[in-house]
């Protein structure tokens, strides 16, 4: 998913790229004056209100490396025209390439404790759901009371996004952009995973081993009731739970590609909303979630050995990255490319138009 940016709403005052060029260089800092922008008749509501012109690629913001005419090129692509239309395809790409870029220069330590955060807040979810559970199994069948509970999930994850904490499943996507464009090298992106994953995993065991162990105690779920659960999520075969993680990355890829889509915390709030509450109606296989729930199985249930347990966080954060980086980072990159190609092509048959007729003009 992508972190809930600071950025204004296009995020553009970095470096972009072609095929063999990175999109931003994370050393440039432009700055831009609002009086100093252009600003024509596209720049108006529907009222007639004239908006502020948007900042906009400069060329100075582009690596040497770089042609003039792909820089045009790339300028018309990822523009973001104003707040009251939707972010282009272009412009969410940069903005979540950036994002990606200040994660690489972060500490160890703050991406290990930014990490751990959220395997801790996360586990607030699990928690909600199996108290849930534990109620409605009273009254409704177990199955019944499975589907409801599970409409739960999203909390922890609005925590974690919204709150900016870094969760595997969300930077699958994104941190794997500099990589795609050759920006930074794949050692670094693997390092950076396991020291995310690292967080989220001890983070959330922890969660599992104290806050777990206190629901016990207040008696809002029982042993059976975890055991209950945890089978829930492990009654299947290996390749079905590895497909049911590869859908449920996709669906992780394609939240943080949303949330850098929308103008504000409202409308990230729902969007987290409705994709991870269908991740949980669905039953699919989260890896940090699903670190909670099987580890509370291990410690507090009957049912979960320690190989069961650690083959099943295996299998899931494969699928996970998988659905992440291939259906997601991958696909949305190349559209990225397709487009600046597509441009490039009007272009030149702009200019071959404008030659044509300066020349018919041209007086004999």
């Amino acid at each position: 998913m992508s972190q809930d940016t600071k950025y204004k709403n296009n995020a553009h005052t970095d470096d972009a790229h072609t095929d063999s060029a990175p999109i931003i260089d994370g050393d440039t800092h432009p700055t831009y004056d609002a009086k100093d922008e252009p600003k024509d008749d596209s720049d108006h509501t529907a009222s007639g209100d004239e908006l502020e012109a948007t900042e906009q690629l400069e060329d100075e913001d582009f690596s040497e490396d770089i042609s003039n005419e792909d820089k045009e090129t790339i300028k018309k692509v990822a523009n973001d025209d104003n707040a009251s239309q939707a972010k282009s395809h272009a412009s969410i790409l940069v903005e979540q390439s950036m994002d990606a870029r200040k994660t690489f220069e972060r500490s160890l330590g703050s991406l290990f404790t930014s990490a751990f955060t959220a395997g801790l807040e996360i586990g607030i979810s699990f928690f909600m759901i199996l108290s849930a559970f534990a109620l409605l199994s009273e009254v409704l069948p177990s199955h019944y009371a499975l589907v409801l509970a599970s409409l739960l999930y999203p909390i922890g994850f609005i925590i974690v996004v919204i709150g900016q904490s870094l969760l595997f499943t969300e930077q699958t996507s994104l941190l794997s952009l500099p990589v795609l464009n050759g920006f930074e090298p794949l050692s670094k992106l693997l390092r950076l995973w396991g020291i995310v994953i690292a967080g989220n995993v001890v983070g959330g065991c922890l969660f599992a081993a104290l806050m777990i162990g206190l629901g016990l105690n207040m008696e809002l779920f029982s042993s059976s009731s975890i055991d209950t659960y945890a089978e829930h999520i492990l009654d299947f075969k290996w390749w079905v739970i590895f497909g049911s993680a590869i859908l449920a990355g996709w669906m992780m890829g394609v939240t943080a590609w949303l949330v850098t889509s929308a103008r504000d915390t409202l409308s990230r709030i729902v969007l987290v909303t409705m994709i991870t509450g269908s991740i949980g109606f669905l039953g699919l296989h989260h890896s940090i979630v699903g670190n909670i729930e099987v580890f509370s199985a291990l410690l507090y249930g009957n049912t979960v050995s320690l190989v069961r347990y650690l083959e099943f966080l295996a299998v899931v954060l494969v699928g996970n990255t998988v659905g992440g980086v291939v259906f997601v980072a991958v696909l949305k990159n190349r559209t990225f490319l397709f487009d600046i190609e597509k441009v490039k092509e009007q272009t030149a048959d702009d200019r071959e138009n404008e030659r044509r007729h300066t020349n018919i003009r041209r007086p004999e």
